[in-house]
């Protein structure tokens, strides 16, 4: 079923944006900070470390490259990514527990901080995508 919900141009923009940052960060994932990801993987976490960055970097350069060009899917692409901010948020949690520096965040005050953009983000992603409004909005 096609969830359409319109966007303004700022939404619009604010979405391609995402999602190209989401690209980038896959990019990361694969390069030049992939040690920094793995150092982000709670140790409970039931595969290597190395394998999960690369098949989460998989999924943020899928969800990223579709955020910017398959625009009539916004709606689920939007509500994909805020889940997967949520399945990635233990990450940022044991960052913060375990004092593991990583991402030039070299202290508890930085680790917590940075806890605070998580929802940033899942709100960023529901609302460039019109997914915010579909989900609490719209007569359904």
């Amino acid at each position: 079923m096609k969830l359409i919900v319109p966007t303004t141009l700022l939404q619009d923009i604010l979405r391609i944006i995402l999602g190209t940052l989401m690209a980038f960060a896959a990019i990361a994932h694969f390069t030049f900070e992939r040690a920094d990801f793995q150092a982000q993987v709670p140790d409970w976490v039931p595969m290597g470390k190395d394998l999960v960055v690369i098949l989460s970097g998989i999924v943020e350069l899928g969800l990223g490259v579709c955020l910017v060009f398959w625009a009539g899917e916004k709606v689920q692409l939007g509500i994909a990514l805020a889940i997967f901010y949520v399945l990635v948020f233990p990450g940022n949690i044991a960052q913060y527990t375990n004092h593991v520096s990583a991402f030039n965040l070299n202290t508890d005050r930085a680790r917590l901080i940075r806890l605070f953009f998580q929802p940033v983000l899942i709100l960023w992603a529901l609302w460039c995508t019109g997914a915010l409004k579909y989900l609490f909005y719209l007569d359904k």
